[in-house]
């Protein structure tokens, strides 16, 4: 009996914007909820405290905690204030000096998230991929290798690959462990090289991918992004993940099905990016699931997936 009452495992990988979208989602539902969260942004605050302090970078886990997090708002815009004036503070977000003090307090990265997770009364764990610095390599279709997270969409090349360094990166253990005993693994959305992948290429990743019971679906991005991911489709998407991971290791896609049109269209095409298209003669090809539905809350001046839209999708897969 007790079995059958076991809430339902979900484990969401991922980082940039596109992941905290869907926890929000996800947090207000009856699971048993896990974040495994990429640590290769090597841009801004990130950036700065990754060099100076040699720790993993904080920015991604500091917007999981802030989307998980059940504090009054206020405690949340603390959290996620950025200074803008101040010799050696502006351009910091207060989280990531919170994170980073943690990390020198307990002498570990993880076992801050633990402690910033309980202060914080966040809702499911979060791990890091890696407990340790990690750095973002991109092999262009012409052969150059670009280091570096931010430094990648900037060299507006097409991406052959990306994987990570040292080649002695170790996965967390528990997030391993995590993914192996989910009901439902999903791939966040984001940029697809730098937040996305930096999860997949870890070594072990797409082992415990391809070995968990669970479904593993990946929630394909609406919108392309320069530099990145230009004149992709939802197959591109999908192609270049399994390119990484290997056959086998997802079970199916979710893709929007709806026209994006009118004034969102045309603030995309100012930024070089334009709708996924939803190329389903293409997709079907890739002999994984594929999962349509509207999925956009059209009330955001941004495109955005709709939190709860998403989050109530993937709990009727399980």
């Amino acid at each position: 009996m007790q079995g059958k009452s076991r809430k339902k495992k979900v484990v969401v990988l991922g980082g940039g914007t596109g992941m905290p979208v869907l926890l929000r989602g996800l947090k207000r539902l009856d699971i048993d909820l896990t974040a495994i969260v990429t640590v290769a942004d090597d841009g801004g605050s990130s950036g700065r405290l990754r060099t100076e302090m040699a720790m993993p970078a904080p920015g991604d886990i500091r917007n999981v905690i802030a989307a998980l997090s059940e504090v009054e708002p206020m405690m949340e815009k603390l959290f996620q204030h950025r200074f803008t004036t101040g010799n050696g503070l502006t351009g910091h977000s207060m989280g990531n000096l919170i994170l980073a003090a943690m990390n020198s307090v307990t002498g570990d990265f993880y076992n801050g998230i633990k402690e910033i997770s309980r202060v914080f009364n966040v809702k499911g764990n979060i791990y890091p991929i890696a407990n340790q610095n990690l750095f973002l390599y991109a092999e262009m279709e012409d052969g150059e290798i670009v280091i570096g997270e931010s430094k990648i969409p900037k060299a507006n090349k097409v991406i052959k690959r990306v994987y990570v360094q040292p080649e002695t990166v170790k996965p967390l253990p528990e997030a391993v462990r995590a993914v192996l005993e989910a009901d439902l693994v999903v791939i966040a959305p984001g940029s697809l090289y730098t937040s996305t992948m930096p999860n997949l290429v870890v070594p072990k990743v797409a082992d415990s991918l391809r070995q968990t019971q669970g479904k593993v679906v990946y929630v394909c991005n609406v919108m392309t992004q320069s530099g990145e991911t230009t004149g992709y489709t939802a197959t591109d998407h999908a192609q270049a993940i399994i390119d990484h991971i290997g056959k086998g290791a997802m079970d199916a896609i979710v893709v929007h099905n709806k026209p994006i049109t009118g004034d969102v269209r045309k603030k995309y095409a100012e930024e070089n990016a334009e709708p996924v298209e939803y190329d389903i003669h293409r997709l079907i090809h890739l002999d994984i699931e594929i999962i349509e539905a509207d999925i956009i809350d059209d009330k955001q001046t941004l495109l955005r997936h709709d939190t709860n839209k998403v989050a109530n999708l993937l709990c009727s897969l399980i």
